[in-house]
């Protein structure tokens, strides 16, 4: 059984995010979505919370599981028995920032293999931190993240 990973804050999830983890769940017998606290910036949502709209937002998908986890990537790949870290990829500067991040992941993982997954066009321009800022600034995030990440956020500034 191949396992896969698919890491990172999703803070918040957004639409694109959703759309890997459909095209990862079609290639791989299991996706783990693991969320991670990341060290270099400041958490919109707590982890729990993050956790809980990953599980509503993927509850269409049978073979996903949703995860947390602290410390090192290549040791939770390692723990979890998953041999592919699975990353979704905008652009090029998505490329270069995770091609350093892939090599840094092979030198402490050997068997763990990274592959990319480029965005569907209409989420190119769709991040975490465009939605943040979106949201800060009171605009409307409708069709780019899921309705309950909608609804969630939006009860978070009432």
């Amino acid at each position: 059984m191949t396992i896969a990973l698919c890491p990172g804050s999703f803070d918040p999830v957004t639409n694109g995010h959703i759309n890997i983890f459909e095209r990862a769940s079609g290639i791989f017998d299991q996706v783990i979505v693991a969320v991670f606290n990341n060290i270099k910036k400041q958490s919109f949502l707590s982890i729990q919370e993050r956790l809980e709209l990953l599980r509503v937002s993927t509850a269409h998908i049978e073979n996903i599981t949703i995860d947390a986890f602290d410390g090192l990537l290549a040791d939770y790949a390692t723990a979890k028995n998953a041999g592919i870290v699975v990353r979704g990829l905008r652009d090029q500067n998505d490329f270069f920032y995770e091609t350093s991040q892939m090599l840094m992941l092979k030198r402490m993982a050997p068997q763990v293999e990274s592959v990319y997954l480029m965005s569907e066009h209409r989420y190119s321009y769709v991040s975490s931190s465009a939605i943040r800022e979106l949201v800060a600034f009171h605009g409307d995030i409708r069709g780019l993240v899921p309705d309950c990440v909608a609804d969630a956020v939006k009860a978070k500034f009432i």
